[in-house]
C-alpha cells in the first residue's frame, strides 16, 4: 500500500502532508514554493509510493469555488500530464486556514510562531489530509 499525498495549493507556498504506508496516520510533510512543486512532487515519488493525490479544492460559505480556483485548475492540468500514473482526488478545504491556526494556538505556540505562514500551509495539507481519512 501506498501512501496519500495532500496538497495545499497557494499562489506562493504549497503545503503537503503525507499519510503513513498504512494511510491511517496524516503528518505534515513541509511546506515548498509553489514554483519548485513539480520537483519536489518527481523527488518525493521517485522513492516513495504514492497512492493518491487529494487536492485542496476552495470553496465559498455558499458553496460556489473560491476565487484561488482559477489558480488551482492550471496547476491540476499540469499535474495530470507530468504525473499521470497518481490518480487525484479534490476535497473541500473550507476553514482548513482558520483551523490551522486554532491548532497553533492550542499547541502552544507563541505569536512570532503562528506568523510562520509556510507552517499554517503545512497544518492545512495536514487537516485536509486527516478529514479525508476520517471520511474513509
Amino acid at each position: 500500500m501506498g501512501r496519500i499525498l495532500a496538497i495545499d495549493y497557494g499562489k506562493k507556498r504549497t503545503g503537503i502532508a503525507i499519510t503513513d504506508e498504512m494511510q491511517i496516520i496524516a503528518s505534515g510533510l513541509t511546506t515548498i514554493d509553489t514554483k519548485d512543486i513539480f520537483i519536489f512532487l518527481k523527488k518525493y515519488i521517485s522513492t516513495e509510493k504514492v497512492d493518491l493525490f487529494l487536492v485542496g479544492k476552495p470553496k465559498q460559505m455558499n458553496n460556489s469555488d473560491s476565487e484561488s480556483e482559477e489558480l488551482i485548475v492550471p496547476f491540476l492540468k499540469k499535474l495530470e500530464k507530468q504525473i499521470p500514473q497518481i490518480p487525484m482526488l479534490r476535497v473541500d478545504e473550507r476553514f482548513t486556514s482558520k483551523m490551522a491556526f486554532q491548532t497553533m494556538i492550542d499547541s502552544g505556540l507563541n505569536k512570532t510562531q503562528r506568523k510562520n505562514k509556510a507552517l499554517v500551509d503545512e497544518i492545512s495539507a495536514t487537516i485536509i489530509l486527516q478529514s479525508y481519512l476520517y471520511n474513509q
